[in-house]
């Protein structure tokens, strides 16, 4: 008899992520068909293209799955190369949009390299790491490795889009945290993000009156604060059981950015207090069954590698819905699978694909250490004494 639900945690991660993502589109729908009426008089204008977006990721997560994941190791200097190139160009031919270049424009699509970086980033320093670890090496966070990270970090925060830049930043910190740095590196290393913290905020003013308006919004309610007071109201809104799909009221031109980084107020709205509960145990489930692939991985590799996947997931979820709630600054972190976006799925989509690959290789591998043992224990039953031995 199955002792478990599910065959494998590869299964349980493409099962939560396929909900995830119907749960998204659905909410996608719901929040953007009176915006997409207004701007481009289709009301399924954002829900066309969440949905071949869908489609391209899941082939993306495909491919993730099926390719080993010790290949991205051997190409990460290509890919690094033309991440940085990418980055690059958004500056010089990207369109400007609310202030702001985050684009890259193709024949067919625009694509968003910052949020390719983040996976980029987590790739290099699992490589990096990983060799550190494997010699029994002190992790040095000056090196090539940190200083291309913080390359990517720079680029993307000149764009300027602070949120994506502190992720590609901060997930790779972390990941050599929990890699073995040393405690007075810690300490350097707090000191420099309390600096740079400081430095983000004197560059760019409206970002520490951001910081001050999520203590109280309402003392700003009509500018800085407006995006969190109208987050709060929808939220507030929908109830236990909420309005209905389709029924809230918030997509009315009241919330900003309500299909994208505000997508989880709308769901809230219109799903309550159930919808949230339900969103919160997708999540929670997501990050046992990814602790769970990080554990058994092959090689330490993989297992940083299945880590900083996993932070990059939860911390984005964490963070959104933190933003969402009005106890973080809005930063423009969208919520994994649930907001609007389409280089965003694409990337955690391949992110969840190379884990299920990390899963797939500890499976064989637990298999064929099981297997061994079987065979041992066989052999030993037909000579329980150990004669056999001794025999010329």
């Amino acid at each position: 008899m199955r002792k478990n639900f599910w065959e494998s945690d590869q299964e349980a991660i493409l099962a939560i992520m396929i909900v995830l993502i119907v749960l998204g589109t659905i909410n996608v729908f719901s929040s953007s068909f009176v915006i997409a009426e207004a701007d481009y008089n289709n009301p399924y204008f954002f829900l066309k293209k969440q949905l071949a977006n869908v489609l391209v990721g899941s082939v993306f997560f495909g491919l993730c799955w099926y390719i080993d994941y010790h290949k991205w190791r051997d190409y990460l200097p290509f890919i690094l190369g033309a991440t940085v190139l990418a980055l690059l160009l958004v500056l010089i031919i990207g369109p400007e949009v609310n202030g702001a270049k985050r684009w890259l424009p193709l024949p067919l699509f625009q694509v968003q390299p910052a949020e390719v970086a983040k996976l980029v980033s987590i790739m290099l320093m699992a490589a990096y790491l990983s060799h550190k670890v494997h010699l029994k090496q002190e992790i040095n966070l000056l090196s090539p490795q940190t200083g291309i990270v913080g390359l990517m970090f720079l680029l993307t925060e000149m764009e300027p889009d602070m949120g994506t830049a502190c992720i590609i930043l901060g997930i790779p910190l972390i990941m050599a945290v929990i890699a073995g740095l040393s405690s007075a590196k810690m300490r350097h290393l707090g000191y420099f993000v309390v600096f740079g913290v400081v430095i983000m905020c004197l560059l760019q003013p409206y970002r520490l009156e951001r910081i001050k308006v999520t203590f109280d919004p309402w003392s700003d309610a009509e500018r800085v604060g407006y995006q969190t007071v109208q987050s709060l109201s929808a939220i507030g809104s929908g109830g236990f059981w909420g309005m209905g799909l389709g029924v809230g009221a918030s997509k009315y031109d009241y919330l900003p950015e309500g299909h994208t980084d505000f997508a989880f107020a709308i769901f809230c709205q219109e799903n309550g207090f159930i919808g949230a509960i339900l969103i919160f145990m997708l999540y929670a489930a997501l990050t046992v069954y990814a602790a769970r692939i990080a554990a058994r991985a092959v090689d330490i590799y993989g297992e940083l590698l299945s880590v900083g996947i996993l932070i990059l997931i939860l911390g984005q979820g964490i963070v959104n819905l933190l933003m969402v709630g009005g106890m973080f600054p809005v930063v423009g972190v969208p919520l994994p699978f649930i907001s609007y976006g389409g280089t965003s799925l694409l990337v955690n989509m391949s992110a969840l694909g190379i884990l299920a690959n990390i899963g797939k290789q500890g499976d064989a591998l637990e298999t064929e250490r099981a297997e061994a043992r079987y065979l041992a224990e066989m052999e030993k039953s037909k000579d329980p004494f150990g004669i056999n031995k001794y025999r010329l």
